[in-house]
């Protein structure tokens, strides 16, 4: 029973989050497409509603809420660009929906049997995927926000009126050498942890460098104001294609006010480039580049996972850097408790075993590996999460960022997407060989 009343309470808070973000807008910002690269919110919104609706009701033998909505709200079905042509739900009738299934899904919660064998519902597995579904919608929903033009969403209400200035140079970051040796990746026991996640195995990674915190706007700009966008030499041949075909000059949300003035909208609001800020809103190929021209490069999947979980004195894998303690605000910069990054170097009690910090919280990083099964990998509980995505087509992110929610991160949770996307809140951390 206690485990029924935490998942309950967690659903709930999984919820308010949810409806919270979007009070600030109008109805006729929720059915609106800000971008083609995302949906509709209104249309996240009944998403939600489905995917609890399919695992959380019909999953577990109860009668469908909506059934009817499932080819509105299929994500494989209709493309993001494709979504707003469709009879969505309005608002309204995408809440109620909301509220509907949640009645019917706790009901179910209530007779249903967590200390079994079944895979779906042992130690309540289905009910933490729900969770982090809905709470990755809602960093999908800030993405959304973050691309709505002034003065559209505004969390920073009340702070003192922004001004445009230069961003001053921080020390570079500072290197630590991660031993080379055997470490067990990925996992077979957290209960949170999706099919791509699974199962545990020996990875032996060789000796190898990498910076202990990412890098900062005042680093990336360095980069900016050398040419690196006019220099093909930094960039991979499909790389200067996609800078050229897009015209990137620089990261997403930066705004030039000339070569030495600069200033970042956040969510509407134009502030100073935070030169000591984690750089975000850049796509693989840009993070690629510019390590590049540091004469670095971006760490592997397995190396990345190494430096924020292998405890090398123990022996043993955290499920996060400090340990296996759930994240606190010294620790991680996650939620969205300050709609942005905090100064690169920061969270020092968040650390891992080799000194890098903010490995969890404030932006996904990328690394250079494609995204691919682990040996003897199994699709559960459904094809659609990871399977069809194996492939060089989508590269691997690591780490959350300030908009993922703390149950959403794990050292070995594994994001992906296409090496042109840069919406997403995405920096990068270099690393290079020793």
């Amino acid at each position: 029973m206690e485990l029924k009343e935490t998942l309950a309470g967690l659903l709930d808070d999984a919820r308010a989050r949810s409806l919270s973000l979007l009070e600030p807008l109008a109805d006729t910002e929720l059915v609106r497409q800000h971008s083609p690269l995302m949906s509709p919110l209104v249309w996240d919104l009944a998403h939600v509603a489905n995917f609890e609706d399919l695992w959380l009701v019909r999953a577990l033998g109860s009668d469908a809420v909506g059934a009817e909505y499932d080819h509105l709200y299929d994500a494989f079905e209709h493309p993001r660009a494709h979504r707003p042509s469709l009879p969505l739900l309005d608002p309204a009738g995408a809440r109620r929906y909301l509220a509907e299934v949640r009645a019917r899904a706790l009901a179910c919660l209530e007779g249903a049997r967590l200390d079994t064998d079944e895979p779906l519902l042992d130690a309540g597995y289905v009910y933490r995927m729900v969770l982090q579904h809905e709470h990755q919608h809602d960093e999908t929903m800030l993405a959304t926000l973050q691309l709505i033009a002034a003065p559209g969403y505004r969390p920073e209400t009340g702070s003192p009126a922004p001004t445009v200035g230069g961003a001053a140079p921080v020390p570079g970051a500072a290197e630590v050498v991660v031993a080379g040796g055997p470490f067990i990746m990925g996992t077979d026991t957290d209960p949170w942890a999706y099919d791509n996640e699974r199962p545990a195995h020996e990875v032996d990674v060789p000796s190898f460098v990498i910076d202990t915190r990412p890098t900062t706007n005042a680093e990336y700009l360095e980069f900016v104001q050398a040419g690196g966008y006019h220099h093909p030499r930094w960039w991979t041949e499909a790389g200067w294609s996609w800078r050229n075909e897009a015209g990137l000059e620089h990261p997403g949300a930066w705004v030039s006010y000339g070569a030495q003035s600069w200033a970042l909208d956040r969510f509407g609001v134009e502030v100073d480039l935070p030169p000591d800020e984690p750089v975000q809103h850049v796509c693989w190929y840009e993070a690629d580049a510019y390590a590049r021209w540091r004469g670095k490069r971006l760490p592997t999947e397995a190396e990345w996972e190494k430096a924020a979980s292998w405890d090398p004195k123990a022996g043993v894998k955290h499920r996060y850097p400090w340990g296996n303690r759930l994240p606190e605000a010294d620790q991680a910069n996650l939620g969205h408790a300050r709609f942005g990054p905090t100064p690169a170097g920061a969270s020092g009690d968040g650390a891992s075993p080799w000194g890098c910090r903010q490995m969890v919280g404030d932006v996904w990083e990328w690394t250079s590996s494609d995204f691919r099964p682990y040996p003897g990998f199994r699709a559960f509980p459904y094809r659609e999460y990871s399977e069809v995505f194996w492939g060089p087509e989508h590269k691997v992110l690591r780490g959350g960022s300030w908009a993922s929610h703390p149950s959403a991160v794990r050292t070995t949770f594994r994001n992906w997407d296409y090496p042109i996307r840069r919406q997403i809140f995405a920096g990068l951390r270099c690393a290079r060989d020793l």
